[in-house]
């Protein structure tokens, strides 16, 4: 089987968080960018199409990615998913310089398909590692959405300006950025080794005792994280331009729960290692309770208390997945693992969708409150259930 080198895995780990803050930053820019085109050309009602069709094609994907990864091997994988993801992005952008809408959804569901594969890049890290670090080598790759968070909008007005100065309308630009920065993905997945050997893995009669339970209680968090992640900060700028505040105001408010998301996801990795993952995925639960309870108590509150509930929004997250990860890295049988974390992160983005769609409706009919009340019953059920089976 031979040896992981400390420069096989270092070279892996590069081309993997490489691939991952690509694809980030492609999706953050072509979907906000999306998001005005299809609202200026078809009206605020369809404003939504451009997040679902990204979060349908994400969990296509992870699902297709978790199934062929057993046969075909990760370099060709991922470097398969990141070129349709290249293509999709070249679509979107001409459906961005029409203004069409067909291409320009069509494009980013095919987008969607190769940031399912970023998505799973975390567990291939994981693999890389013994039981033992695998908390903190996941947590690595997911803390390349930071480079996404911060470089998707910082890009939006440069790029912008460079399409004008072609006659080509300004929203176009951040599409354009996405296409570089998917063909940059793929062109990482190819400095990934042939052929990676593994550390040891736990006798399978280890560990197929606990492949129900193991699947159960992460996917159960992961997706009750994910609603309340998704409800409330989608309706979160809608409650601040209720209030009167600008664009500023929002900006600042969606980057601290960005920060809250990401930056801090290598301290979710050294708790999961430390003190286990099942510690790690209540306390994130615990924490996105505190968030909705925050945003409750203060939901006008721009420089203090919405900023502090958005951040711990986007932390409580960010530990219920990297401690769900963690768990699906340590608690599955080598022969299904890539098939199950495949599927467990396509029912976790599919309910992105639910969310995204549902949180309308609950604002519309009782306001930033009713909300932020949802979302902290979602934190809180699966937080007693997890609790009270943990003290059995």
């Amino acid at each position: 089987m031979g040896t992981l080198t400390v420069t096989g895995r270092a070279r892996s780990m590069g081309a993997l968080f490489a691939g991952v803050a690509l694809l980030n930053t492609a999706t953050v820019g072509l979907s906000t960018a999306a998001t005005l085109i299809v609202a200026a050309g078809s009206g605020p009602g369809w404003s939504g199409l451009p997040s679902v069709a990204s979060v349908l094609g994400t969990a296509a994907g992870a699902l297709g990615v978790g199934l062929l990864l057993p046969g075909h091997g990760r370099r060709r994988v991922l470097a398969a998913g990141y070129a349709i993801a290249a293509a999709g992005a070249l679509i979107a952008f001409a459906g961005a310089l029409t203004t069409s809408l067909v291409p320009l959804l069509l494009g980013i569901l095919l987008v969607g398909l190769g940031n399912g594969g970023a998505q799973l890049s975390r567990y291939l890290a994981a693999d890389l590692y013994p039981e033992e670090h695998r908390g903190r080598a996941l947590s690595n790759v997911v803390w390349a959405g930071t480079v996404g968070a911060l470089a998707g909008p910082a890009l939006m007005a440069p790029a912008a300006d460079v399409v004008t100065g072609f006659g080509w309308p300004s929203l176009s630009g951040p599409v354009a950025v996405a296409v570089l920065a998917t063909a940059g993905a793929a062109l990482a997945a190819a400095f990934l080794p042939r052929h990676v050997p593994l550390p040891p893995e736990k006798p399978v009669a280890a560990v197929a005792p606990v492949r129900p339970a193991g699947v159960a209680r992460p996917l159960v968090a992961m997706v009750a994280a994910q609603l309340t992640m998704v409800a409330v900060m989608t309706m979160t700028p809608l409650q601040l331009e209720n209030h009167g505040h600008g664009l500023d105001v929002v900006g600042w408010v969606l980057s601290a729960h960005l920060f809250g998301m990401f930056a801090l996801a290598p301290l979710s990795g050294r708790i999961a290692d430390r003190w286990g993952p099942r510690v790690t995925i209540n306390a994130g639960l615990g924490v996105l309770a505190l968030s909705t309870a925050t945003a409750l108590a203060a939901p006008t509150a721009h420089t203090s208390g919405l900023p502090v509930a958005l951040f711990l929004l986007g932390y409580g997250w960010n530990l219920v997945f990297v401690g769900g990860s963690a768990q699906l890295s340590r608690d599955l049988a080598p022969e299904t693992r890539s098939r199950v974390q495949g599927t467990v992160d396509a029912v976790v983005w599919s309910a992105s969708a639910l969310a995204g769609l549902g949180s309308g409706q609950l604002f519309a009919g009782g306001g930033y409150a009713l909300v932020a009340v949802v979302g902290g019953v979602l934190a809180l059920l699966p937080l007693a259930l997890l609790v009270s089976r943990d003290g059995r």
